[in-house]
């Protein structure tokens, strides 16, 4: 199939919500979606973004200009996830309670707006991953076009540059929360460490990456081929020491490199299955 019968596909689905909110983070899956939307339904089509501490501003002002540059009717709402009852423990299914009190926000607003569905940026690619978020979508009826036009995510970055999308290329980004092992509590205070350390190695060049926080220790992920770039001796010295102003005492780099859901990597089937 290509590009143009596949972007046929998803319109065809789109049409069928005929009119929809669009849960927006500004990332390449969701922008996809809200473009679609907007350009089969117009003002049937409201694209809405929540603001909240597992968000990081510079990702928020992105989604601002990318939902202007669509044109889509564009709408912020305020959350907290720590919040959120059960999420700041930071148990295996964190995610399910977060994407449930979101989503069912969003179909109180669909409610009072008008609007039929709600839908999201979730592929096919996700449903290979441990998302226990997608529970939460189904249990609430949310929409999936690129998952139900079996779009995976090189068909999605396909479609997005056909379309001129500007960040069709934008790396994979995840809530800030995943930065952390299960169990560990999640606080203000860390998640702002965190998102300075994620921002001095984006100052620096890098743009896919994660910063692992394991209490006193950073655990750096870089794509494998940016490994040497830390290595060398005035960076890895300026690194150390931005990373212990920021407030780590220890300071590493994963030699597995970057890698989507790492911190899953831990969980056994079962606690996986109980999520």
């Amino acid at each position: 199939m290509d590009t143009i019968e596949k972007l046929r596909k998803l319109k065809d689905i789109i049409k069928d919500l005929e009119s929809v909110v669009v849960a927006f983070s500004g990332g390449v899956d969701s922008s996809l979606v809200a473009k679609v939307c907007y350009d089969v339904l117009g003002d049937k089509a409201l694209a809405i973004t929540a603001r909240s501490e597992t968000y990081p501003a510079y990702e928020y002002e992105e989604a601002r200009k990318i939902a202007k540059e669509i044109g889509i009717s564009h709408m912020t709402i305020d959350t907290s996830e720590l919040g959120i009852k059960g999420f700041a423990e930071n148990p295996p299914n964190r995610c399910y309670f977060c994407k449930s009190e979101l989503f069912g926000k969003l179909k109180e607003i669909a409610r009072e707006k008008g609007y039929k569905n709600v839908a999201d940026g979730a592929n096919l690619d996700d449903a290979g991953e441990y998302r226990p978020g997608l529970d939460a979508a189904k249990e609430l009826q949310v929409r999936s076009p690129l998952r139900e036009s079996g779009l995976r995510k090189v068909d999605i970055r396909e479609i997005s540059k056909y379309l001129k999308l500007p960040n069709w290329d934008k790396p994979s980004y995840a809530c800030m929360s995943s930065r952390f092992p299960y169990g560990q509590s999640i606080t203000e205070e860390k998640l702002t460490i965190v998102a300075a350390a994620e921002n001095y190695l984006r100052s620096i060049g890098l743009k896919q990456f994660r910063v692992r926080h394991h209490d006193t220790i950073a655990r750096i992920e870089v794509l494998p081929k940016d490994i040497p770039l830390l290595l060398q001796d005035g960076k890895r010295k300026e690194l150390v020491k931005k990373f212990k102003e920021i407030g780590y005492k220890y300071v590493t780099i994963d030699l597995e490199g970057y890698r989507s859901g790492s911190m899953n990597e831990v969980l056994t089937l079962q606690e996986k299955k109980k999520g």
